[in-house]
């Protein structure tokens, strides 16, 4: 890309405040020099600043490598296979169904009567 330096033409009209609207007139009038602005140089000044100095060196990949390391050791996972031997038989899907189903109920508490009527007197004493 050439340098390309662009002139910033101030317009009165559009200063949003008293200072920018006085400094758009001595603008206009000549009273004070209109910037300079080179957008190449600036976009690639930016550019530099847009990466950490230790992301610029080998030392940026290290440090995020120990501050994303795991704390505790992870074992490596162990691959398993399962197979379903297709029986054709429905009633192996029910009995399946009912162990996947008992496992859930058993692992809930167990409500009596004496604790759902200790929980609604308290629920009656807060009123």
């Amino acid at each position: 890309m050439a340098d390309k330096k662009d002139e910033i033409k101030p317009n009165v009209n559009e200063a949003p405040t008293q200072d920018a609207q006085l400094a758009a007139e001595n603008m206009a009038s000549g009273k004070e020099q209109t910037p300079n602005v080179n957008l190449d140089a600036d976009y690639a000044a930016a550019q530099k600043f847009s990466v950490s100095e230790i992301d610029q060196t080998g030392e940026g990949a290290a440090a995020a490598k120990a501050a994303t390391a795991p704390k505790r050791e992870v074992s490596p996972s162990k691959e398993t296979t399962t197979e379903a031997k297709a029986t054709g038989n429905p009633k192996d899907y029910a009995e399946m169904a009912n162990e996947v189903g008992n496992l859930n109920a058993e692992s809930a508490t167990d409500v009596n009567d004496d604790l759902v009527k200790k929980a609604l007197e308290k629920g009656e004493r807060k009123k």
